[in-house]
């Protein structure tokens, strides 16, 4: 026996040495399905091709920074930054417990419970990384290139997901794609420091392993499962599926409960309830597959019918007791409860992975050797599975095994004139491709909202940095517990430039205090003013475009300040108010009177009837929404102007404190007393003498005659 093992097992041996060098060179694909190259050269040009995906990916990021500079783009990112600095500079344990005061006064806010901390512990731990080997760096810069960064190991993780379940070439190709794809761009540039710069990331690389860690996490915990599902269904059940999803579930579920955010979500919302519904079906199914395995037949069939018999009671049970239209509801509602958000950017991913398996499938067909496809080579699994079930047709999705007839039939070769023309069709489509990401990412992602920029007819530019302007007068010319009040776009930017206490942010968590903001935009001055009062104001800061043409300015949100604050104080506020008769909005003399006394429309429009523009217009033009606006006489009495941008974009507002003494409506009390006339001097030119006014006159008496004594 020994005699014969021996060979045996060096033919195994070299046969599986052997194994791997076939599957690499068919799994190279349409990329180097022609060249006969060794090992070593494919994985050198492997890596030589992610790197250069992810330095393109990194590059085409960067257009923001080198046409402005290294700045924080947007609203939310805004927070993540200030969060991410609150982190570095006090720890770990003091960023969960920190309450943050300067926002949502007088209510302040959590942070530490009320966010996922994946990407501040991300950006704070490549901060502190970086500064133990002596790399000094600004924790700005550090959230500012983050994205960018990891750009590049979505790229690779993408190449690993494609190339598991295709090949080497198609997981190239989709490396190459994600890397400069719009879709993913537009959320990943250079300053765009939110979670979806990391959580595609995570995504990917989370399918390829099966690892939930992020805060995106509930997309995936619900398409694992759904996973696993539909092999039960296909009847794929293996112990490595049983093992692999049971510790998933149970250490994931472990894990996300460790973040204060999240917490005993797991087990209560109805977003995880697939994932817990999979786990208790994965069990059941074991258990079945292990009495299957120990018991008779008939002895399965009666424990089966018994089982199922009693779940049938239990259920029936529960619908009685529950009301059979709530379970129902819940039943059918369960799984599908989950809001899937920027449904374009999770999209992305795949999209560029079914591409790159078409344009590996194409350049295989078209770009390969026909003596390869005469004599393909003979793919070994090593899959326990396989071994066991011989008759399996598949080992990887997209990789049918093939019947030995199948193999031994040949494929006609195609001509040189097709091969060329439908190469050529297929790289001047990737050309173009790139030329279009590389265009869209220039004009349409890589300008942040902080800055603005326009350009004259010569093409110069001109950059509007208005934003930043007000932000840094705030930061040094008001009080360090000023109250700011403004729409609740603009609170993370006060909170992170200017640093200063904002009553309503982009958290938007309670609807209450956001109407009442609306309502104080909506309502005349005297009841604003009563509103501001109550809430401790100090100033309001307003957006204003009609100088510049800027869409996004107050006036044109106004309407949706009008309905937020009419669904909490309907008897107040009426959206139709803020029409015409013919249900029209307008700014000019024939919008209505509501509106053109409202605080928003007398903030934005103040002094503004005394501009021209230029002489084709008149003063107070409007150039956002080309009209000249109705009301030109405003004036203030409980508001002052404290500043304005340089090209009015921003304008803020000082709300004046209550008189020490309240002035009187009416004229002074009249007295019946005569004023005496005032004494006039009657020195002249040649009298220059003085006069001493109320000169006492002394009489001089007569003496008496002697002789009348």
């Amino acid at each position: 026996m020994a005699e014969h093992s021996a060979p045996d097992h060096k033919h195994r041996s070299a046969a599986n040495s052997a194994a791997p060098l076939h599957s690499r060179a068919g799994a190279a694909g349409g990329l180097s399905g022609g060249l006969s190259q060794p090992a070593g050269w494919q994985s050198l040009l492997s890596f030589t091709i992610l790197f250069l995906a992810w330095l393109a990916g990194f590059s085409s990021r960067l257009f923001a920074v080198i046409r402005f500079e290294s700045i924080i783009h947007e609203f939310d990112p805004w927070f993540n930054y200030r969060s991410t600095h609150h982190l570095a500079s006090h720890g770990f344990y003091e960023f969960l417990n920190w309450f943050d005061e300067r926002a949502w006064y007088p209510l302040g806010r959590i942070v530490g419970g009320t966010v996922y901390p994946g990407l501040m512990v991300t950006a704070g731990l490549i901060h502190w990384i970086l500064n133990m080997l002596n790399v000094t760096v600004h924790i700005r810069d550090v959230c500012v290139f983050l994205a960018p960064v990891f750009s590049g190991l979505t790229a690779i993780s993408t190449f690993l997901l494609t190339r598991e379940l295709w090949n080497q070439g198609a997981g190239l190709l989709a490396a190459c794609f994600i890397a400069i794809v719009p879709g993913y761009i537009s959320r990943s540039v250079a300053g765009s420091f939110d979670n979806e710069g990391i959580a595609i990331f995570a995504l990917q690389f989370t399918y390829y392993l099966w690892v939930s860690a992020w805060g995106g996490y509930v997309f995936i915990i619900n398409l694992i499962p759904l996973h696993v599902f539909v092999l039960l269904l296909m009847q794929r059940y293996s112990r490595r599926v049983y093992i692999a999803y049971s510790t998933f579930y149970i250490v994931g579920l472990i894990l996300s409960m460790q973040i204060p955010f999240v917490g005993f979500q797991p087990i209560r919302t109805s977003e995880h309830m697939a994932a817990a519904g999979v786990f208790a079906l994965l069990q059941a199914y074991a258990f079945l597959q292990y009495l299957r395995d120990r018991l008779t037949k008939q002895e399965f069939q009666t424990l089966f019918f018994l089982g199922v018999s009693l779940a049938a009671g239990t259920v029936f049970l529960s619908v009685i007791y529950l009301t059979y239209t709530v379970a129902l509801y819940a039943i059918s509602a369960v799984y599908f409860a989950g809001v899937m958000v920027r449904l374009m950017l999770t999209l992305t991913p795949v999209v560029c992975m079914l591409s790159a398996i078409a344009f590996s499938n194409v350049f295989e067909r078209y770009l390969g050797d026909d003596m390869k496809r005469e004599n393909p080579p003979i793919e070994d699994s090593s899959d326990e599975d396989d071994k066991r079930n011989p008759g399996n047709l598949y080992d990887k999705a997209g990789k049918v095994r093939k019947h030995v007839s199948e193999q031994e039939k040949t494929e006609e070769g195609l001509g040189p004139n097709i091969k060329n023309i439908v190469t050529m069709l297929m790289l001047m489509l990737l050309m173009m491709f790139a030329v279009h990401c590389t265009w869209v990412t220039s004009n349409a992602y890589s300008s942040p909202s902080v800055v603005l920029a326009s350009y004259n007819h010569d093409g110069t530019r001109n950059i509007l940095d208005d934003f930043r302007e007000a932000y840094y007068w705030l930061r040094q010319n008001t009080d360090e517990h000023a109250r700011v009040m403004s729409w609740w776009d603009y609170g993370y930017q006060i909170a992170g430039m200017a640093n200063r206490t904002t009553l309503v942010d982009n958290n938007t968590w309670n609807n209450s205090h956001i109407a009442l903001v609306g309502k104080a935009m909506s309502s005349n001055e005297s009841a604003a003013y009563e509103i501001m009062r109550s809430l401790d104001v100090d100033y309001v800061l307003i957006i204003f475009g009609g100088v510049i043409g800027y869409s996004g300015d107050d006036i044109n949100k106004f309407l949706w300040m009008v309905r937020i604050a009419e669904g909490e104080h309907p008897k107040d506020i009426r959206e139709s108010d803020y029409f015409t008769p013919q249900g029209e909005f307008r700014v000019d003399k024939a919008g209505s009177p509501t509106l053109l006394n409202c605080l928003m429309y007398k903030m934005s429009y103040y002094r503004f009837g005394e501009m021209q523009l230029d002489f084709r217009t008149p003063p107070g033009f409007d150039r956002t929404r080309n009209a000249e606006i109705g009301n030109k006489d405003i004036k203030f009495k409980h508001l002052e102007e404290a500043f304005t941008s340089e090209h009015w974009l921003v304008r803020i507002y000082k709300v004046k404190q209550l008189d020490n003494r309240e002035t009187l409506d009416h004229k002074p009390r009249v007295t019946n007393i005569v004023p005496k006339q005032k004494y006039l001097s009657k020195k002249t030119s040649k009298r220059k003498r003085g006069y001493i006014k109320n000169k006492l006159i002394l009489k001089k008496g007569k003496r008496p005659n002697r002789k009348t004594v």
